[in-house]
Order: C-alpha cells, then structure tokens, then sequence
C-alpha cells in the first residue's frame, strides 16, 4: 500500500543518506572504492571528468523502473529521493570535512560501517540506494537469499574491473570495506524489518 513519506520515515531517510554519504567520504578520502553502483560510480568519478554525484544519479537512474515495477510507487518514490540526496550530500561533506591523514585500512573499516548502518536504514524505510539495492531487495523478498550476501557477490564483479586501476594495497583495503558493509547488513538485516507490506 502506497502512503504518504511520514516523519517517522523522513527521518530515516536523512540519517540513511548521510550515513551512506560519510562512507562515501572516507573512501574517496584515501583513492579507495566500494561494490555495487556506489562503487562502480566511485571508479568512473576517479577516471572521468565527473564528481561521484552527477555519476552515481546518472548510474543509478536505469534502476528506478525496476524498482517501480517490481516494488511501487512507494519504494520508487524513497528511493529517487535517497539516490538525489546521496548524489548532493557526498560533493557537499567532501567540501566540508578535510581529512588530512587517515590510514586507508582505517578508513576502509569507516566507510564500510557507516554505509552498512545507512543503508539499514534506508531499507527499514522502505528504500534502497538505487542500483543493485533495488535488485538485492527484490531477490531476497523473492528468494529468502540474504541482500547482504547477493551484494557481496556482486561487489566480486566489480573489484575485478578495480583490479585494473587501482594499485594492490588499495584494492586490498577496499575489499576490506566492502566485506564490513555487506557483513553489517547481513548480521543486522532482513526483509521482514521494512515496512512495505507488498
């Protein structure tokens, strides 16, 4: 059933776009990346003349008739909204918190805990991230096969390509990053804890 975004979701919403943003932040912080279309956003961004926003909307965009076919009107809705507020945030922080000197493990671990923690709760809210969360959401909701796991899965894909770019040491601690996140949302969530009552 399709309602109105409440203030009980809105604020979840906020806190699961800002917390994804953060992670985002640490990575870009030390060259690293991330799986999913955050992470193939993060590759282009580094290769093209483009910032991670403009990116990650534009990459993310083809998945959003997915979502509303598969998922609604109300999940379509939270999550364009989480997407757009994802793309503007992460420019936004970047240009406000200057980070000097961090250890790439360290900041690996960062990301991986504040974007695992964000997108719980984008997807208690009944949203995603865009992308392969719509997809992971659909599968788990149909299948019973944990997002987190699918997600981790796919983020093999991706660091295959980053192999090709990145150097060793920072495919290794993005690794690093991704298992954290993945491992988050698959100790902490399952689909049962939305709202979406489809």
């Amino acid at each position: 059933m399709n309602r109105l975004i409440s203030f009980h979701d809105l604020q979840g919403l906020v806190f699961g776009v800002l917390m994804t943003s953060l992670g985002v932040v640490f990575l870009k912080a030390v060259g690293l990346v991330t799986g999913q279309t955050a992470g193939l956003a993060l590759l282009l961004s580094y290769l093209l003349p483009f910032g991670f926003g403009p990116v990650f909307f534009a990459v993310s965009i083809p998945f959003m008739f997915l979502a509303w076919l598969k998922r609604g009107t109300d999940f379509t809705i939270k999550t364009l909204c989480a997407v757009a507020g994802i793309s503007f945030v992460v420019p936004m922080l970047a240009a406000h918190i200057v980070i000097e000197s961090i250890p790439p493990l360290l900041a690996a671990i960062l990301a991986g805990a504040c974007s695992g923690v964000g997108l719980i709760a984008l997807f208690r809210h009944n949203a995603s991230a865009g992308g392969l969360g719509i997809l992971a959401l659909i599968i788990e909701r149909k299948t019973g096969f944990k997002t987190g796991w699918f997600q981790l899965c796919f983020d093999a894909c991706v660091f295959l390509v980053a192999s090709l770019v990145l150097e060793p040491m920072q495919l290794l601690y993005s690794l690093v990053g991704a298992v954290v996140l993945n491992l988050i949302i698959a100790w902490n969530f399952t689909i049962d804890q939305t709202r979406n009552s489809d």
